[in-house]
């Protein structure tokens, strides 16, 4: 399928509104965002910019469609999930394929990101079933237990780098476990968002799953101050998560944030080079650097640093740009021009700091695509622990190789970043791999691999890329809080005082 001309006899509507209550309802606001397409650079559609007053219509809808779903029972809840997960099957080429007109990844990453979403929404589907309370019996007449109750309105805010897997990632556990959302996509990437929101109309009770689109300082501002969301969910960088923690503390709500990483992927001198050298790729620039866990420092044991290097040069070629939509195309556009150019900016900084460029750094023209937001895999060596490619996440795709021969000075440069969220490990021994990992200070670490997102797994960050665990059963967890209810069942009155 052609890039060119993307909107496709219409396969994108031209303009959408917000989603409350089931239903497509015209926001208070005259403000608009324009999305456009980074493969061909044309306008998609556009949206509106919710306001404080549209944040709390969407708001009063989930309130009100709250206590029948929390009562809906587990069993009914699965059947619901499955259904829209099958919604999403029929739909799926569709759905990817605007995935790609609005966020620019290769057609291949959309299809996968279609299953991974469908993959999330059948594990909640079963693991609701399971969510269980614990009984204490405290005598023979008192019985005290335990169960988890959903929190009730529960406020998300996406990223823009998986649209379609954040939306669905996020709120399968949250309505699987009895609650109503209010979602908020991110400004440049709404459209699939709003799409499956079409499907959920099909399947989901009006009111269960709204959507507000517009801006972090009006409509994002909005939902963190709105007193009827008992919790905000949110993905995004470190400077985001500080300023939402900031935001909801006069209303006292719960946060969960899935925040920024400046990741690490350590090699052993007793990895298999080749196995570590697609995987570097494959964590370094996947979905064009554009992810929170990219392995974008590459720590290497100096007995195979050269080998390892020229290793990964010579696959860079493998990753071949082209038309997104084209089933050749390995490496697609970044998301706007905005983030191209942060993302140049810093290409041009680690020049200036001294780091030698190995290769890429310039963008890509692509016949047929003047207007595509091409950049090249980008590689540096000579990367010292004090510059700023090396301490900063950019986003990008933008490596850095660094030698290391001391193992615990190499563990301590990679713990010396401010974030935690994943790490890679390539080597043959086990015990080797099991020791690093314990001392990395990362929720994932990856073994042999990296970038898996198994359903059932925890994915979390610690020190300042975030807290709170997504992906995995304990999730449900934290949609929901323990009630405890005490009961006597003796015959008669117990006198506990005199």
């Amino acid at each position: 399928m052609n890039g060119v001309g993307i909107r496709m006899n219409g396969v994108i509507p031209k303009s959408y509104e917000l989603f409350i209550g089931g239903k497509w309802q015209a926001s208070g606001s005259e403000e608009r965002l324009v999305c456009s397409s980074p493969v061909s650079g044309e306008q998609l559609t556009s949206v509106p910019v919710a306001n404080a007053a549209d944040v709390d219509s969407a708001v009063q809808n989930s309130a009100q469609a709250f206590p029948k779903w929390s009562e809906t029972t587990a069993k009914k809840r699965q059947q619901l999930l499955l259904k829209l997960a099958d919604k999403l099957v029929e739909h799926a080429d569709r759905i990817a394929w605007m995935e790609t007109a609005n966020t620019g990844k290769p057609m291949r990453e959309s299809i996968a990101n279609v299953h991974t979403a469908v993959d999330r929404l059948r594990y909640y589907a079963g693991a609701c079933r399971a969510l269980e309370g614990k009984v204490l019996p405290v005598t023979a007449d008192i019985t005290s237990y335990d169960h988890r109750v959903p929190l009730g309105v529960v406020g998300i805010i996406g990223a823009w780098n998986f649209p379609l897997n954040m939306f669905l990632g996020k709120i399968a556990p949250v309505i699987a476990a009895g609650n109503c959302v209010v979602y908020k996509p991110a400004d440049a990437t709404p459209v699939t968002t709003l799409e499956i929101a079409a499907l959920i109309s099909e399947v989901l009770p009006p009111g269960v799953v709204n959507v507000v689109t517009g801006t972090g300082p009006i409509t994002g501002e909005a939902m963190l101050a709105h007193s009827g969301i008992r919790m905000i969910s949110i993905t995004g960088s470190t400077e985001t998560g500080k300023k939402v923690m900031k935001g909801v503390a006069s209303t006292m709500k719960r946060v969960t944030l899935e925040l920024g990483g400046k990741n690490a992927q350590i090699v052993f001198a007793d990895a298999d080079l080749d196995r570590a050298a697609q995987g570097i790729l494959l964590g370094a620039f996947l979905n064009q650097g554009q992810v929170c866990t990219a392995g974008s420092r590459i720590f290497a044991h100096k007995d195979i640093a050269e080998a390892l290097k020229a290793k990964i040069i010579a696959l860079i070629p493998e990753l071949q740009m082209g038309d997104p939509f084209s089933d050749q195309t390995r490496m697609g556009t970044l998301v706007s021009k905005e983030h191209l150019a942060r993302v140049r900016e810093y290409i041009e900084i680690g020049k200036k700091e001294g780091a030698r460029l190995l290769c890429g750094g310039e963008m890509a023209k692509i016949p047929g695509l003047p207007d595509a937001l091409f950049l090249q895999a980008t590689l540096f060596d000579q990367v010292t622990q004090d510059m700023r490619i090396a301490n900063e996440e950019i986003f990008g795709p933008v490596a850095t190789m660094h030698e290391w021969s001391d193992y615990e000075q190499m563990l301590s440069e990679v713990g010396s970043v401010d974030q935690g969220l994943a790490a890679g490990i390539w080597t043959s021994s086990l015990s080797r791999a099991h020791t690093t990992a314990k001392r990395i200070q990362a929720g994932r670490v990856w073994v042999n691999c990296y970038n898996l997102f198994p359903s059932g797994a925890s994915f979390g960050g610690m020190k300042a890329s975030g807290f709170g665990r997504e992906d995995a059963f304990e999730t449900l967890f934290e949609f929901t809080e323990v009630k405890n209810v005490i009961i006597d069942s003796a015959d008669s009155y117990r006198r506990f005082y005199g």
